[in-house]
């Protein structure tokens, strides 16, 4: 195989990279960087290395000669300007995917978030409901990861190009820290609001399903465990105190973010190793 993989040194890439070279056979796989210094340690375990920015459009080019697959994992996250969040996030996600689509890659994976789905339903998302990216949670990054997959799968639709796109929700796990980053943006939440998770361990065996799979072109995938866990959970094991009248308010939306990994297992055999934030502190996988 010979497959592109963007967002390697990122939260999702660094766990995700290394588990895909062991199943890969340790080659075939390259990775697009910022900073070869910090892809050296995926270099020893095999992958090759191309130092570009994924905003350049030589560097995208010379990243994409020759890969049969993309695996597309590169964000702006919190905490950057909205027009970075822009550009890194739908600007450059969709000149790779016109790139790819002229170069004949033959699958692209997208990394998508359940924000997309905006205020809740009255029921956990599913992916045939339309993106809207509004609600509490709303912001650039929603919506730019909201017109990425919308230009992606026109891709699939008029140029043929093999779009997969996974909404990934909460990543956590394997000593990354967004649990008690994500605490300190969450002050005016109410203590019993449920926030949907995964662990980086389901998040590449999705991505690894999700790129190996026969038929599924076009297709959209929900990427969570079977069981979201509340604020006042996540406060009670990182050690912190529940801020005061954090208890007594009510929840703007008791559904936002809540999404159905039906199809996942349906279509795909997804059963994940963690299906629960217990499950993975009773395995020492936090």
């Amino acid at each position: 195989m010979s497959v592109l993989v963007t967002g390697a040194t990122g939260k999702v890439g660094q766990r995700f990279v290394p588990r895909l070279l062991q199943w890969a056979g340790g080659g075939g796989v390259r990775l697009l960087v910022r900073d070869a210094e910090r892809a050296a340690p995926f270099a020893r375990l095999g992958a090759e290395v191309v130092v570009g920015d994924l905003r350049d459009p030589g560097d995208r080019r010379k990243a994409l000669a020759g890969a049969r697959d993309v695996v597309h994992v590169a964000a702006a996250f919190r905490g950057v300007p909205d027009e970075e969040a822009y550009a890194v996030n739908r600007d450059a996600t969709l000149a790779l995917g016109e790139e790819a689509a002229a170069q004949g890659v033959r699958r692209f994976v997208f990394t998508s978030t359940n924000l997309v789905y905006g205020a809740g339903r009255g029921r956990p998302a599913v992916e045939t409901d339309e993106p809207r990216a509004d609600g509490m949670l709303t912001g650039a990054y929603p919506r730019a990861k909201t017109e990425a997959e919308r230009g992606l799968l026109a891709l699939h639709r008029e140029r043929g190009l093999d779009v997969r796109v996974a909404r990934l929700a909460f990543v956590y796990g394997d000593g990354d820290p967004h649990i008690e980053e994500a605490l300190r943006h969450l002050p005016g939440w109410a203590a019993h609001q449920r926030l949907q998770m995964v662990h980086h361990a389901d998040v590449a065996q999705v991505l690894w399903r999700v790129l190996r799979a026969p038929g599924v072109a076009g297709q959209v995938y929900n990427v969570a465990d079977d069981a979201p866990v509340s604020i006042v959970e996540l406060l009670e094991l990182v050690g912190a105190e529940v801020p005061e009248g954090m208890a007594e308010r009510a929840s703007e939306d008791p559904w936002h973010g809540v999404v159905s990994n039906r199809r996942l297992r349906d279509e795909l055999g997804f059963r994940p190793l963690y299906p629960s934030l217990w499950t993975a502190r009773d395995a020492g996988a936090l």
